[in-house]
């Protein structure tokens, strides 16, 4: 007796056998094709309405059926004319469609015409089963087309030096890295996976400068302080300070940033753990404090009624994807391997923890340092993790230092006050997670 699921299972099966091959092979690829037409076809159908497209959803899956036919019997019959052919044919109507569009209705814009013809291509694809490339560049293509007025705002409001910045990363990424030694150095040093860290790094930074740009001054300084500890807690705290120094009106929302932009700072921290070691292990040991810590400091926020929601203008804090913070960052990373390297092994696991003091600079480099070193089975996972925790802490002290050398007086006696609340709720959290793991016996060899 067979049970639903086998029966279902069963006749599938069955059906299939009766099926020719070449038949379900054609079948497959006309279907995928046929979605990605449609996915594709939807997103142009949805601005008819503006009367500004000349393709719609019928046209768009036409076009990438046609594309996977043409391929499809070019393969076969060993035509591949045909296939040329067709190409040409799609070709010359996508320039026909631009050329009408232009010219003649004075519409500007070849979007419509790069996109039906990038639609036969896709279909080429999946004739020749890239499926997955096809459904990647379908998705990706589809997401340019809906996310267009977004896009162009994000260009519009780009400076010069952000253009340039962001050449200059994308040169390393695509040059610089393929070409950097893939080596052990000194027992420790991988340059292609510390630039790899960088490069991850970066990049989650910038995508939070994006997200910063994108919300504006009129989301407010919370939003600001919140996202600016994601790119850089320090440069965020230092711009929140001046520009209260500046606009006494801001001083308390921009305490309130600098509360928050250091709250994300921790929450950056953790990812950065798990990011350098994707086991996970360096990140469970942290989290207990860290979390604590973070908790405090958006609980302080909270607590404080007199958030005011006007606008105001944005800050001014460098892309992350400008050269210098990216080495700055490269070095410091470099460096505290090195250091954390050579002082576990001349002092133990003790010796580590003089490492945190690096988070009077940057805990971000301090907790990649010591996670790629337990990833790499050099340092424990607990340790890595308390150094990390520590150099967070450190870090949260550093904020009382950039506020007296940037802000004013009153905000400075704001954020002491505040800060050493934090730092000794740190400190307790740390020295309990400590007793936990070492007296309490929870200290695990992952």
């Amino acid at each position: 007796m067979y049970n639903l699921s086998e029966l279902a299972t069963y006749s599938t099966q069955q059906w299939l056998s009766y099926v020719d091959p070449v038949t379900y092979d054609f079948l497959e690829k006309f279907v995928l094709s046929l979605l990605i037409g449609l996915l594709i076809g939807i997103e142009r159908e949805r601005k008819s309405n503006t009367g500004d497209i000349f393709a719609g959803i019928r046209t768009f899956a036409i076009a990438s059926i046609s594309g996977m036919i043409a391929t499809y019997i070019a393969i076969q019959q060993g035509m591949p004319n045909i296939l040329y052919l067709t190409m040409i044919f799609f070709i010359i109507v996508a320039t026909v469609i631009i050329y009408i569009k232009n010219v003649v209705y004075r519409q500007v814009g070849i979007t419509g015409g790069i996109a039906l013809f990038f639609v036969f291509l896709m279909g080429v694809l999946v004739a020749f089963e890239y499926y997955l490339f096809a459904i990647i560049g379908a998705v990706a293509v589809t997401f340019l087309l809906i996310e267009k007025y977004t896009l162009k705002n994000f260009a519009v409001n780009l400076n010069q030096d952000e253009i340039t910045n962001a050449i200059q990363f994308f040169i390393i990424i695509f040059i610089l890295f393929p070409i950097t030694p893939n080596t052990t150095i000194m027992e420790v040093i991988n340059p292609r996976y510390i630039l790899g860290i960088v490069v991850i790094v970066a990049s989650m930074s910038f995508i939070s400068f994006l997200l910063m740009k994108k919300t504006g001054p009129e989301r407010g300084i919370h939003i600001s302080g919140l996202i600016g500890g994601l790119v850089n807690s320090e440069a965020t705290t230092g711009a929140l300070a001046a520009l209260a120094k500046k606009k006494h009106i801001l001083m308390d929302v921009s305490y309130h940033g600098i509360i928050l932009s250091n709250a994300t700072m921790l929450i950056r921290n953790m990812v950065i753990a798990f990011i350098v070691d994707p086991s996970g292990r360096v990140l469970i040991m942290m989290l207990p404090p860290q979390l604590l810590l973070t908790a405090a400091n958006i609980g302080m926020v909270v607590k404080d009624q007199r958030i005011d929601h006007v606008k105001y203008e944005a800050l001014e804090i460098e892309s992350p994807f400008a050269l210098k913070p990216a080495f700055k960052f490269a070095f410091g990373f470099t460096v505290l391997i090195i250091l954390a390297h050579y002082l576990n092994i001349w002092l133990g696991s003790a010796g580590v923890f003089v490492l945190a003091l690096g988070g009077l600079v940057s805990s971000a480099a301090v907790t990649a340092s010591v996670g790629a070193l337990a990833f790499g089975g050099n340092l424990s996972p607990t340790t890595a993790a308390l150094v990390a925790v520590l150099a967070s802490i450190i870090s949260t002290s550093n904020k009382i230092i950039l506020v007296r050398l940037a802000g004013s007086m009153e905000l400075y006696v704001k954020v002491r006050r505040s800060f050493f609340i934090l730092m000794s709720v740190g400190a307790v959290a740390f020295l309990l997670w400590i007793l936990v793991i070492y007296i309490g016996g929870l200290s695990i060899k992952l």
